[in-house]
């Protein structure tokens, strides 16, 4: 026994140095250097202020305190950055993605325009996880969820491209509970719907509340804007008395729609991410400096100061163990309740997918 203890110990020894000079080569190779997060959305939007709050606060909590800038590659619901991350960024620890996490369901539908395999990103975790929300202009004429239903013309809601919420969840909602929507897809983010809304070009549209609440506030203060409805498991805590969407679900079908479409994808739709390949040990670096910035004071005050929420996942809640493992497994982004549904029923009420 005392010579197994001795052969650890001098294992240890020998091993412990190793360990160390990779954590040193590591943290060294980041002095000097840039890290480029790549959003999929445009400046301005939620996905946008989240990421350039982590940008000033994250290099802190990296031993070298290299610059961290952000670059806006939009188009397609994100997909364009999803897809750049997967095919075109080095794997070598400098390029961080952030689209949107939902797209990981578009995989699984089996949507030929996502071209990457979720289960090989490198995640480092998200920052919240989400609530949803429409919010739609005054000059709309529609203030509440029952003018909505009994609008003589559809309700024209702004969006990017299937896979993003913002178009995700007019779909769902006009196929789960006959809401007249008309969706105009092809913005480049949620900044841009906010302007198309303010003009008139569209009603308003349906996304993240923190990001609604936060970058909205001024025309929700004043009465412009009008949160009609929530598409939350749970009613959303600060708009106890906005209706929500699962309530007005009439059939099982109906909510395993808004479950699966909405709740399900929700929950990890800002996730951070590395591409396939990316060394371990900085991959590990980055997972842990990710989270330590999570949990920085002046982070969490600055996110506060805009208004947004901050209940962090790590890598492993960010993409569950479940999903790696394969497609069918239960609880994958609602994958497994949507096959469950009629295939029919899918195509005549999803006709675009997701």
């Amino acid at each position: 026994m005392a010579h197994r203890t001795a052969l650890l110990a001098a294992l240890l020894l020998v091993s412990a140095p190793r360990w160390a000079e990779a954590a040193s080569a590591d943290q060294d190779f980041y002095k000097g250097k840039t890290i480029r997060v790549v959003v999929g959305f445009a400046a301005g939007g939620g996905f946008d202020t989240y990421a350039r709050i982590l940008a000033r606060h994250m290099p802190k909590h990296i031993a070298s305190n290299p610059t961290i800038v952000v670059d806006n590659i939009t188009g397609a619901g994100s997909r364009l950055a999803a897809n750049y991350l997967y095919k075109a960024s080095a794997p070598d620890g400098l390029t961080i993605g952030n689209f949107i996490g939902s797209l990981i369901l578009q995989q699984i539908l089996g949507d030929q325009s996502v071209e990457f395999d979720g289960r090989k990103f490198e995640w480092l975790g998200a920052p919240v996880m989400d609530e949803t929300a429409c919010a739609l202009t005054k000059t709309s004429g529609v203030t509440t969820i029952d003018q909505w239903f009994a609008a003589k013309k559809p309700v024209k809601l702004g969006g990017e491209a299937p896979g993003a919420n913002d178009s995700d969840v007019p779909r769902v909602l006009k196929a789960a509970l006959g809401l007249p929507v008309q969706l105009i897809e092809g913005y480049k983010g949620t900044s841009n719907i906010r302007l198309a809304a303010e003009s008139g070009e569209v009603d308003g549209g349906c996304w993240t509340w923190a990001s609604v609440r936060s970058t909205w506030k001024k025309g929700i203060d004043s009465g412009l804007v009008n949160v009609v409805l929530q598409v939350n498991p749970k009613k959303a805590a600060d708009i106890p008395s906005v209706p929500n969407a699962i309530d007005y679900a009439k059939t099982n079908e109906a909510r395993q729609l808004i479950e699966s479409g909405v709740h399900a994808p929700s929950a990890v739709l800002r996730a951070y991410a590395l591409p396939p390949g990316t060394p371990k040990e900085r991959v590990n670096l980055l997972r842990r400096s990710f989270m330590d910035t999570m949990k920085d004071a002046e982070f969490a005050a600055e996110i506060k100061k805009a208004d947004l929420d901050l209940n962090p996942l790590t890598g492993a809640e960010a993409l569950p163990a479940r999903f790696r493992d394969g497609h069918e497994a239960e609880g994958d982004f609602g994958a497994k309740k949507m096959s469950r549904l009629p295939e029919s029923f899918i195509r005549a009420k999803l006709p675009y997918s997701l």
